[in-house]
């Protein structure tokens, strides 16, 4: 299904011409080689253009449609018309001289074997380069002088001739098209149905973070276990070379669409809408990734998104909304040199977009004032999970492709994720907005029925689970501390929240003697306030403060911190309203 989806959608691109035709791709390309009608080197064009990144204008390689690049490996494979200099020149800056010159001989007599008999005066004078260049003499060079080192660095290099690209010169791109249909083999494609000649190897699939740089295989095969019938590499899943151009072609373009690619830990993520419009790219990205895109507004997908969670009507002119409109998601990770599929998701863009929509419900709590920020991404939450200290930012590598396939089909939330924020939160005793909005929309999706009942946006009041009472009585009494303390370093939440959340009955009974203590420093009015809140607090327990549980678990914990969490934000909004 992966490569059917790919491949129909290669045919939406190309009608629109936003990918090259069949044995055709995009590369980078940093020079050009201008030669005369005798081959002769006449001059080097730099093949730069300007743009910004980062708020930064930098110069980066042109990216010019070429004849398809071979896949490489430990061997020597040349590519056509466009290649480095140890290809195309027979010098590199590192590799040894034996080798960079059986690079030189194999691109010229790729060459001689496609243009040769041509009638075309920029193939006459390909061949003519070919034959008259000298390796040797390529350092010295007066025309390469000023790019040497640049050039011999491996920059992907093509020819220029009569002040155009040869591989744009019609008559050599029918030679290559002819040559491009090259299998043997024809069997029925697994992709389409159709009789076909079949590709015996897959092209690689490039900029999927973690992988080789220069590609990895979506699909392969280098063993003899893979094999079937004693059909070897490819052939055991046959998929004809115009399949697998199509699929390739579309998800390099893809994932080479920094507007509309997603990386959470380990996964790459695409997502495309069947019928290819940008809207829907742009909608899903900001309403799962908080991504915005230069297709439209900020304020009209801020717009949108605001109306997706809220479950309201979308009304943006010019912008027509298909519900039913067919949606892909798919995440990929690197696996030595393949890549691995952490999740592949299709359904209508409705169902996708209300499935976040339940997603930042879930996750909807009472914050603090001083946060700004109007909703979760999925990017923030791992960072939940994250030492706030540490130089390297990134979450468990696995946890990300987990968590968007849990949020996008509605799947209970993985255990990792609330692993990884009950570690932060014993680690910093600190319970952060993020890190609650976490464990509260886990157990509304992966709890029990008693603990769904407290896991609401503000302080339940009216809540008796005795875990999510004690947070709430922690917090009470850390309030009690810092009102007879004021100017305290360390309350009884860096001394004991994790004791107190794993064990209360060991630590509660020292905790509320040691709140006694305070109230006496506090003036009437004050303690008459705490009391009551203690007391109330205290009779929602069964058996009182003598009925503490002597060990809570991980559910239960997680009640406790949002108690807390709730009790906490109340009296802090007391304090910003000019209360007790």
């Amino acid at each position: 299904m992966i490569l059917q989806a790919l491949t129909q959608y290669y045919d939406v691109l190309s009608a629109e011409n936003k990918v090259p035709q069949s044995g055709w791709g995009k590369a980078k390309v940093s020079f050009a080689l201008g030669i005369d009608e005798q081959g002769a080197l006449v001059n080097v064009i730099p093949l730069k253009e300007e743009e910004e990144r980062g708020g930064k204008k930098i110069e980066s390689s042109l990216v010019l449609n070429v004849p398809e690049q071979v896949k490489k490996s430990s061997g020597i494979a040349s590519n056509f018309l466009c290649e480095n200099a140890a290809y195309l020149l027979g010098c590199a800056s590192k590799g040894n001289a034996g080798r960079i010159q059986q690079c030189f001989v194999a691109c010229r007599l790729l060459h001689e074997e496609i243009l040769m008999g041509i009638e075309s005066k920029a193939a006459k004078a390909v061949l003519a380069f070919f034959e008259n260049w000298i390796p040797m003499e390529a350092e010295n060079h007066p025309v390469l002088a000023a790019y040497y080192e640049e050039i011999i660095a491996g920059a992907n290099i093509v020819f220029r001739f009569a002040g155009a690209f040869v591989q744009d010169d019609e008559a050599i791109q029918h030679a290559w098209n002819n040559r491009t249909q090259n299998s043997d083999v024809v069997m029925q494609c697994l992709v389409n149905g159709n009789s076909a000649p079949i590709a015996r190897l897959h092209s690689s699939i490039k900029g999927v973070r973690g992988a080789q740089s220069v590609g990895a295989s979506l699909v392969s095969f280098n063993a003899t276990a893979y094999e079937s019938y004693e059909k070897k590499q490819s052939y055991n899943a046959p998929v004809s070379e115009q399949a697998v151009f199509a699929y390739t072609t579309t998800l390099n373009h893809l994932i080479s669409d920094e507007k509309h690619v997603q990386w959470l830990g380990d996964a790459t993520i695409v997502y495309w809408a069947e019928d290819g419009q940008e809207i829907y790219q742009d909608l899903f990205g900001m309403a799962a990734f908080g991504e915005e895109s230069n297709t439209m507004g900020n304020s009209d997908l801020h717009y949108l998104v605001e109306h997706i969670i809220k479950g309201s009507d979308i009304d943006i002119e010019q912008s027509e909304i298909k519900w039913d409109n067919h949606f892909y998601v798919l995440g990929l990770a690197p696996n030595a040199a393949r890549l691995s599929v952490r999740f592949f998701l299709q359904d209508s863009f409705g169902n996708f977009i209300n499935k976040i929509k339940e997603h930042y419900q879930r996750l909807e709590i009472v914050k603090p004032a001083y946060e700004k920020t109007q909703y979760l991404p999925m990017w923030k939450l791992l960072r939940e999970t994250v030492n706030p200290n540490s130089r390297d930012k990134a979450a468990n590598p696995l946890m990300g492709g987990a968590f968007v396939r849990s949020v996008l089909t509605g799947a209970p939330y993985p255990a990792a994720l609330l692993n990884g924020v009950h570690m932060r939160v014993r680690a910093e005793q600190n319970v952060t907005y993020g890190k609650a909005a976490i464990i509260k929309a886990y157990w509304l999706q992966n709890g029990s029925k008693t603990i769904k009942e407290v896991m609401t946006v503000s302080a339940n009041e009216n809540g008796d689970y005795a875990p999510y009472v004690l947070g709430r009585l922690f917090s009470v009494l850390e309030a009690v501390q810092e009102a007879a303390n004021p100017n305290i370093n360390a309350t009884i939440k860096d001394k004991y929240f994790n004791s107190a959340c794993a064990t209360p009955a060991a630590i509660f009974p020292m905790l509320l003697k040691l709140s006694n203590s305070h109230m006496r420093k506090l003036e009437k009015g004050h303690r008459i306030f705490y009391n009551q809140q203690i007391t109330e607090l205290a009779g929602k327990l069964e058996g009182g403060a003598h009925g503490l549980p002597s060990r809570l678990k991980l559910e239960d914990q997680g009640a406790f911190i949002i108690g807390y969490y709730h009790q906490t934000q109340k009296r802090y909004q007391k304090k910003e309203q000019g209360g007790n």
